[in-house]
């Protein structure tokens, strides 16, 4: 998938509807490198297991954590009216796979709920870092991951080249 269309069809939509300091360069390039790690965004509905949406999320850890971190939970269920889903995790879970811009969102606040810094741009180590300890990959694969980032940063950088 074009990552110019994932970034204006669904992460720009996903982040209009949440705080606007959540809206920065450093968020955008994680969005679509964790959206590649995890999907390459083919996927909506893991392979053989049970996550949802680009970002693979699962009902009782990504999505009850959104639905319930202190950090997140206000923002998760203005986002959820704002998709005509209610704010459970049974309906979130189950619109992840259809929503696109739900499962955007929900993917930006799960990166809130980190007590540190998103990592500054180009930092590929401290994104990966950032990467395990908010998603926590049953089988992570460090490998593909530089190159991904490093996509997931021309990508944004072409979109901004573009507004500029």
């Amino acid at each position: 998938m074009d990552l110019n269309v994932i970034s204006v069809s669904t992460i720009g939509p996903a982040l209009a509807l949440l705080p606007p300091y959540m809206s920065t360069p450093a968020a955008h390039i994680l969005l679509l490198a964790i959206g590649l790690q995890e999907s390459r965004f083919q996927h909506r509905r893991q392979i053989g297991g049970p996550a949802r949406g680009f970002w693979q999320f699962e009902q009782g850890g990504g999505v009850r954590g959104v639905l319930a971190h202190s950090s997140s939970r206000d923002d998760a269920r203005q986002l959820c009216f704002a998709r005509g889903v209610s704010a459970t995790s049974d309906s979130v879970y189950t619109t992840l796979e259809t929503d696109d811009v739900l499962a955007a969102g929900f993917a930006r606040l799960l990166l809130w709920t980190d007590p540190m810094r998103l990592p500054k741009t180009g930092d590929a180590d401290g994104a990966w870092a950032l990467y395990l300890r908010t998603w926590r990959p049953g089988k992570p694969h460090r490998h593909t991951w530089p190159a991904l980032y490093a996509r997931a940063m021309a990508a944004v950088g072409d979109s901004h080249a573009r507004l500029a």
